[in-house]
């Protein structure tokens, strides 16, 4: 099927059209980076606003980069959940209107869903696999033995990764959104230079914990005030950003270990670090593992992810009515119960 996909849980407006589930024909992405840089962090009325604006360009723009009138169009997908209530509502309205229209199908897809499988947008991963999947709202392992079919190994018990990499780039004063800064700097820092904690690292689960090490680099900068200048600057960020490597590695490691799963994808907008995908790769080597990464711009919120599972959805004639509401919160191994009403 031709699909026209709308992706609009956070502060990221974007429509794609994309064929078969797999060929991507266009995934335009509207940023609100500028907007929110200036208060630290995304306000959720200021981004649902920004959806409203952009929201139906975004949608044109997309069809016209697909070289696709909407008559092509054979369906209708949108991220339901989970994400900020305004945001998710305003891309869901975008796409009922167009499926009533258009007398079009439509299917909500859950945004983690997305994250999961937008890796098959560049190359076909057979199940079972396992999916870390690392973003600034979440940070959770699952087993994944087809569409609609997780099980969740481990999760966050508090901030998510992304989280805690944009919290620790405000403490020592980079701009929002600091995750990718933090990358930088710390690729001309020593990564053994700062002592800090590694949060459930051994305690023989897969869950993650990241407040803990974002307290522990407050504290360390609070005695150390010149932490946060010049090249000491870099190390703090290269140590800081080793736990948290090292904390997500060790916990798939164990993952892999326990679901004797041979295929391993990692995606969300932390799979762009550099020292992630690095250090990803050599514990999948050392396991004797598929690691599966997606390219950067397909790790971010995007349409085109959100497409691949409504593609299956739709072809086995899974369908969400014109009722279809947000799910602020969203429990990804439960997607089978109640999804579609």
């Amino acid at each position: 099927m031709k699909l026209l996909a709308i992706e609009t849980s956070c502060d990221e407006t974007s429509a794609a059209v994309v064929e078969g589930g797999a060929k991507v024909l266009s995934n335009v992405i509207a940023s609100q980076e500028a907007v929110h840089a200036a208060y630290g962090g995304v306000v959720p009325e200021i981004a649902s606003r920004k959806h409203i604006e952009v929201v139906s360009y975004v949608v044109e723009e997309a069809l016209l980069k697909a070289d696709t009138a909407l008559d092509q169009i054979e369906g209708i997908a949108v991220t339901q959940g989970p994400g900020l209530a305004g945001s998710l509502l305003v891309g869901i309205s975008m796409a009922k209107s167009l499926a009533y229209a258009r007398n079009l199908p439509l299917v909500g897809v859950h945004h983690i869903e997305g994250h999961m499988f937008a890796v098959r947008l560049e190359k076909h991963v057979p199940f079972p696999f396992l999916a870390l999947v690392v973003s600034g709202g979440h940070t959770h392992l699952y087993k994944v033995d087809g569409f609609g079919r997780y099980r969740i190994l481990g999760q966050t018990r508090d901030d998510a990764a992304g989280e805690a990499f944009d919290k620790v780039a405000k403490i020592i004063g980079l701009p929002y959104p600091g995750g990718s800064i933090v990358d930088r700097l710390a690729a001309e820092g020593d990564p053994d230079a700062v002592r800090l904690p590694r949060p459930l690292l051994h305690d023989g689960s897969c869950n993650f914990s990241f407040s803990g090490l974002k307290t522990a680099v407050l504290q360390y900068v609070r005695n150390n005030p010149r932490s946060i200048e010049g090249p000491a600057l870099n190390d703090l960020c290269a140590s800081f950003q080793a736990a948290v490597c090292q904390v997500l590695v060790e916990k798939t490691r164990l993952a892999i270990r326990t679901a004797g799963v041979k295929r391993l994808v990692v995606a969300g907008g932390v799979a762009c670090n550099h020292e992630l995908r690095r250090s990803m790769t050599d514990m999948a080597d050392q396991e004797g593992v598929e690691l599966c990464v997606p390219s950067p711009v397909l790790c971010t919120d995007n349409g085109a992810m959100i497409a691949v599972p409504a593609d299956h959805y739709l072809e086995m004639g899974i369908r969400s009515g014109l009722d279809l509401d947000a799910r602020t919160v969203w429990s990804l191994d439960r997607i089978d119960r109640g999804m579609f009403g």
